[in-house]
């Protein structure tokens, strides 16, 4: 809760994939707060009342998946309304002359999303969702200490460096108007 807070406003890429992670974190908990109180809420090391924000928080998200029937798989909307923020940033500068840099990185990551997509990704999922996708499995490889290619590692520093780019943008478009023509 607390570190989504911060990511709200310092880094919408980061946000959406700690969400991802979160969500994890409750499917292994198979949604139930009480499991999620004893084996995980119990590690962190609060005063009460932010434990009790927390408990709250983590509660209403494990309500909001079941009740959006994502016990198993996909995301909530609150994951989705993040992305589809981004996206639409994304089509905004990929449109406009003003941003040249970011459509140069943008075509350096085409090739990347292709090549994913022949790999099995789903095919419907737009291009950044296809990009958060291998970020969210690039870190979870890291998690397991899963060997990783050195064109895996390529590929995610051009994905990373994109969608870094691009929640800085959406950062100061919040902050104030990008003018895009």
């Amino acid at each position: 809760m607390f570190i989504a807070n911060q990511l709200k406003t310092t880094n919408r890429a980061e946000l959406l994939l700690y969400l991802w992670q979160v969500e994890d974190i409750l499917r292994a908990y198979d949604c139930d707060i009480d499991k999620l109180k004893q084996g995980y809420l119990t590690r962190f090391s609060l005063e009460a009342e932010q434990q009790a924000q927390l408990e709250q928080w983590y509660a209403d998200l494990c309500t909001m998946m079941l009740e959006e029937g994502v016990r198993q798989q996909g995301h909530l909307q609150i994951c989705k309304n993040v992305l589809i923020g981004m996206e639409d940033l994304h089509v905004q500068l990929l449109q406009s002359a003003k941003f040249p840099y970011y459509k140069e990185m943008y075509y350096r990551v085409l090739p990347f999303i292709v090549e994913l997509r022949k790999k099995g990704a789903d095919t419907t999922e737009s291009e950044l969702h296809v990009c958060f996708n291998a970020l969210y499995g690039y870190m979870m490889l890291r998690l397991k200490n899963q060997p990783i290619s050195d064109d895996t590692r390529a590929a995610i520093k051009h994905i990373s460096t994109l969608l870094g780019q691009l929640s800085d943008y959406y950062l100061k478009d919040k902050q104030e108007p990008l003018e895009f023509d």
